[in-house]
């Protein structure tokens, strides 16, 4: 597992499992589903990848498929999950829990705008995901900086990319090319002031997890997995100052 000095913090940052209730696809952010039966086995293979690793704390959003997750993967620890509200996913306002017929059916003309302009569009009573990065980075640099040792945060796939996007210094347009997959794991250390991602929205139970517990990840170019994410998503290093004004791009 990836070093730890006195003063690092290695973030293990999960998504949520699945919480789709049927097969129609919808706008799910704010509105709060639990896991469906796939979204508990999802967590617990979590919990049995991470069952080496020495968490010493868990954070997560306070929506309930957070929750769910959280408790399934870390609470057996006896560790007090710590719900933090500034990670719930984007507020999809009058959009959330549509699907997307509903949403071209009721707000004509609206689907198209947010296609052209992912970054700054907001629906009606939403969030933008440029909206969505002010909101959850500073919370994230505030569990980041204050952790020591292994911690457990469990997001969402909007806030998990906000996250990657501002530590690798990627412009949120290109957030949709960062994957992240139904319980999906992501790694980021954090030395002194300075974070760096090590891997990126790996499954349990895959190769690149095997590479990971065989070769412990000491920078992006000790494992061949997170070479392998470098050189198809990008990398690079952030620190954990906090943002000084709503970032578009980082």
């Amino acid at each position: 597992m990836p070093h730890n000095s006195d003063n690092s913090c290695t973030l293990y940052l999960v998504r949520h499992g699945d919480s789709r209730q049927d097969a129609n696809r919808r706008y799910i952010g704010q509105c709060d589903p639990p896991l469906n039966p796939q979204g508990r086995a999802q967590a617990k293979s979590l919990q049995q990848m991470l069952a080496h690793t020495d968490l010493k704390s868990v954070y997560c959003s306070d929506l309930r498929r957070c929750r769910e997750t959280a408790r399934i993967v870390g609470g057996h620890r006896g560790l007090r999950i710590r719900p933090v509200p500034a990670l719930r996913e984007i507020a999809l306002g009058d959009w959330d829990g549509l699907t997307v017929a509903e949403v071209c059916h009721r707000f004509p003309g609206e689907y198209e705008k947010r296609g052209k302009d992912m970054v700054n569009y907001r629906p009606p009573s939403g969030e933008s995901f440029a909206d969505l990065q002010a909101r959850v980075v500073p919370a994230f640099l505030e569990v980041i900086r204050e952790a020591r040792g292994p911690v457990l945060l469990v997001g969402h796939a909007g806030v998990n990319r906000v996250i990657l996007c501002h530590v690798m210094r990627r412009a949120l347009e290109e957030l949709f090319e960062i994957p992240q997959n139904y319980a999906r794991l992501n790694i980021i250390e954090r030395r002194d002031d300075t974070l760096n991602v090590k891997a990126m929205d790996i499954a349990p139970r895959s190769t690149a997890w095997e590479a990971l517990e065989i070769s412990p990840v000491r920078s992006a170019q000790t494992s061949p997995f997170a070479a392998e994410q470098v050189r198809k998503y990008g990398t690079g290093q952030s620190t954990v100052k906090p943002l000084s004004k709503p970032a578009v791009s980082s």
